[in-house]
């Protein structure tokens, strides 16, 4: 079970990673003007988040269904989890300079190579991978000063975080759960994972993404600073991380909550 949880832990920090590096796509598309070039090569990096999703459950179905073969409480594995995805958000954090430079050139090239998947066997070459570790940028205090964070709605910020929390601990919630039922609710109980996050997604589809695309269209079109696409970037991914936090919070009672209508 050890090897199991280390692989979800892995996977789960991947996960998290990238969905950070996410936000920063924004800062490219305005800086560079190349909206749909830059939107279509995240697209990209995004299955590799989606599909590394997909793997999550069957991992986290293992330990549980190791935990109760044996009599264990896996709470700690699955807090372990949890912190995984506060990790993996930070790590985003600390590689964004990187990754907008890396992720600038990637955009020129694919113009020119007019193929994503060129462009990946192109970026797969030994001289190529040198040239990547080279563009390592360490984030500096420059990046965050003068931005106007008051021109961004708090109340995105805080349903962000609340998104985020729901996301982060909706499989992992309804798979506890199934350690608080009866052995013939275990199976019910561990496919509402998909509607938890079926409602994460609804909330970001329909109250964060339109505020943050409509900040972003209003300075490709030059009626707001670049510095508010910037302290939005810098605003949502603090966010994210308070969410990965309130994850710690929100688990065992989602858990319950789930459980409680199966008994």
């Amino acid at each position: 079970m050890e090897r199991t949880l280390v692989e979800l832990i892995i996977l789960t920090s991947i996960i998290h990673l990238v969905d950070t590096l996410a936000y920063s796509v924004r800062l490219n598309s305005v800086k560079s003007g190349q909206v749909a070039l830059s939107f279509s090569l995240f697209n990209l990096i995004a299955l590799v988040s989606r599909t590394a999703n997909t793997l999550q459950a069957p991992l986290i179905a293992g330990i549980i269904g190791i935990s109760i073969s044996h009599g264990l409480n896996p709470i700690m594995d699955m807090r372990k989890v949890i912190f995984a995805a506060t990790i993996g958000t930070l790590l985003g954090v600390l590689l964004i300079p990187s990754f907008l430079k890396v992720f600038e050139k990637a955009v020129n090239r694919l113009e020119v190579t007019g193929s994503v998947p060129s462009l990946v066997v192109e970026a797969l070459q030994i001289n190529n991978i040198k040239r990547i570790v080279k563009s390592v940028t360490k984030p500096s205090k420059t990046m965050l000063e003068r931005l106007r964070y008051r021109e961004i709605p708090k109340r995105l910020l805080i349903l962000n975080a609340l998104v985020t929390g729901i996301y982060t601990i909706g499989v992992l919630s309804a798979s506890y759960a199934a350690t608080l039922v009866s052995v013939e609710h275990r199976l019910a109980v561990v496919a509402s994972s998909g509607m938890i996050n079926g409602i994460a997604a609804i909330l970001l589809t329909l109250l964060i993404d339109p505020k943050a695309a409509m900040i972003t269209d209003q300075a490709l079109r030059g009626k707001r600073p670049y510095g508010d696409v910037k302290a939005l970037v810098v605003l949502l991914i603090t966010s994210k991380v308070v969410g990965t936090l309130l994850g710690q919070v929100l688990f065992l009672p989602a858990a319950r909550l789930i459980a409680s209508f199966y008994l």
